[in-house]
């Protein structure tokens, strides 16, 4: 039988994916297995790397049994990994700590003293700003959630783990080290570290001024390579704990902005996709070297070769739906105990859709973690506001898909600036874009045309599978846009117009009246601390 399909991991922040794609697109099996997420009283937001490698094992040997698929079409193994997740390890992939997930945001003081000088320009030195501007395209977000921050936490705040760590990886190149026992990042892997000079898209390379200028170690960063390099052959445990033919090649991936970019199919210079998981964000490939340090959007070298993409992403959008429901619906107390039903999302959507466009007054913050983008302030918080005793549950759970779409609305419209160009037709991928709801509801709030493409939650794997095909060369990246069908459009209604350029107007407003009395709250908090 031809080997044609990829075993793709998708590693996800509630859990580990595991899928069958064929190197056309095509899904044929998945299973998610969920994995915990410790929330500690510092902020700190972690997760056992062994955890996800378990459920990875499960999950694969679940898929090729339901599947029935002889293992001899298994053509490579490929993974999509949360971007800016970190793990220190030893040289054969054992964790020395906890991974640090891209919520984590201890580093940011950290990060600020590093980063800070005079004269200061939003929060950064010039000094910083000319070292990093020219090399990276960016710096490390003041928000502390890069892997960067992660890095500068351990060295600061645990010695014992940073010294212990033979190396320093983001969790997509953890993944590969225990899949092959070879150490590699990817140009884009590596991006959120900022240590390499990208200037050269085709020759990214570790800056040995950067390096000293954050006191970090050469050695404990891997080798640089293309998303689309094959790494090497599995280990032959794992091989046989996978159930796949030993010798399976590895590619080399992306993390899952990235391989989710290429798995929407928006793969042309200024085709833009719109991710609805956790988080979210807006991307696109560009054919230019640019930097808006004032939105922290940035030409970034892509999982395609050769290749820029810009983006603009936000910390919460399908995490704000699950706290509604896991902490104020179905909060498991006395209240109200027990978990949220199976259907629990159904219900809410449609409630949701009963409500008129404006939740009838309400508006809704979607800050429940600070943000980074278009404002880079880990002080933001969330919140409902305009409620009156005649507010329902159903006007809240609608305004909380309005808020998200307002905040998104808000990063596309400076992603657009970037560009120099409207994007009028957006792919939508992601757990979020199953809602129907949710898709109109941000047509509605952008008045731009939305294409749901086909097995939307399947976008990352799908990625990850096209970037196998690439580099088997399979495939070339001019065939990917049709692979990736899209399933339904979603166009803007003229009647909803006036409702959201009201309510966007006053989001936009309110972020920066709240952002000084955000800060003041941080401040009081930390000096109680």
């Amino acid at each position: 039988m031809p080997a044609d399909v990829v075993l793709a991991i998708d590693h996800g922040t509630s859990g580990v994916k595991t899928a069958l794609v064929t190197l056309t697109g095509q899904i044929l099996a998945t299973r998610a297995v969920a994995t915990r997420v410790a929330h500690l009283p510092d902020g700190g937001v972690e997760q056992e790397p062994l955890e996800w490698w378990a459920a990875f094992v499960a999950g694969a040997r679940h898929v090729l049994a339901e599947a029935g698929l002889p293992p001899e079409r298994i053509a490579a193994v490929a993974c999509s990994s949360t971007y800016s997740t970190t793990v220190a390890c030893a040289a054969d992939g054992a964790p020395v700590a906890a991974a640090l997930t891209w919520l984590d945001a201890r580093g940011a003081p950290h990060v600020r003293e590093r980063m800070r000088g005079w004269p200061s320009i939003s929060g950064y030195g010039l000094g910083p700003i000319l070292r990093f501007l020219p090399r990276t395209g960016g710096g490390p977000t003041l928000s502390g959630k890069d892997d960067l921050a992660h890095v500068l936490w351990w060295q600061a705040e645990r010695p014992e783990v940073y010294r212990a760590a033979d190396a320093l990886l983001s969790s997509k190149d953890w993944w590969n080290l225990k899949l092959t026992g070879r150490l590699a990042a990817s140009f884009d892997s590596i991006t959120l570290f900022w240590i390499t000079d990208n200037r050269r898209i085709d020759d990214v390379r570790y800056d040995e001024g950067l390096l000293r200028t954050l006191g970090l170690d050469r050695a404990k960063f891997p080798p640089l390579r293309r998303s689309t390099d094959l790494l090497g052959p599995l280990l032959p445990d794992v091989a046989d704990e996978l159930g796949v033919p030993r010798g399976t090649p590895v590619v080399v991936g992306s993390p899952d902005l990235q391989s989710a970019c290429v798995g929407s199919g928006a793969v042309a210079d200024f085709e833009a996709h719109l991710y609805l998981g956790t988080s979210s964000w807006v991307l696109t490939h560009v054919p230019f070297k640019k930097t808006d340090p004032f939105h922290a959007i940035a030409s970034l070298p892509s999982a395609l070769p050769g290749r820029w993409f810009a983006a603009n992403e936000q910390d919460m959008a399908g995490g704000c739906v699950e706290h509604l429901l896991t902490r104020l619906a179905y909060p498991d107390d006395a209240l109200a105990p027990g978990p949220a039903p199976a259907d629990a999302h159904a219900r809410l959507e449609a409630l949701a859709s009963a409500v008129p466009a404006g939740a009838r007054g309400v508006v809704y913050l979607p800050w429940l973690n600070g943000e980074k983008t278009p404002v880079d302030d880990e002080t933001l918080r969330g919140g409902f506001l305009g409620l009156s005793l005649d507010t329902r549950r159903a006007d809240l759970a609608r305004a909380v898909f309005e808020g998200v779409a307002c905040n998104t609305r808000w990063v596309h419209g400076y992603l657009e600036r970037f560009l120099g160009r409207r994007v009028d037709r957006v792919r939508v991928i992601g757990g979020g874009a199953q809602s129907d709801l949710w898709c109109q509801v941000h047509a509605d709030v952008w008045d731009r045309t939305l294409l749901r493409v086909e097995h939307p939650r399947e976008a990352n794997a799908r990625g990850a599978a096209f970037l196998a095909a690439l580099g088997l060369g399979r495939l070339t990246v001019p065939q990917l846009s049709a692979l990736a069908r899209v399933e339904r459009t979603f166009a803007p209604r003229a009647e909803n117009r006036p409702i959201y350029d009201e309510l966007y107007g006053e989001f936009v407003d309110l972020a920066r009246r709240l952002k000084p009395f955000y800060r003041q709250r941080a401040a009081r908090r930390r000096g109680s601390a």
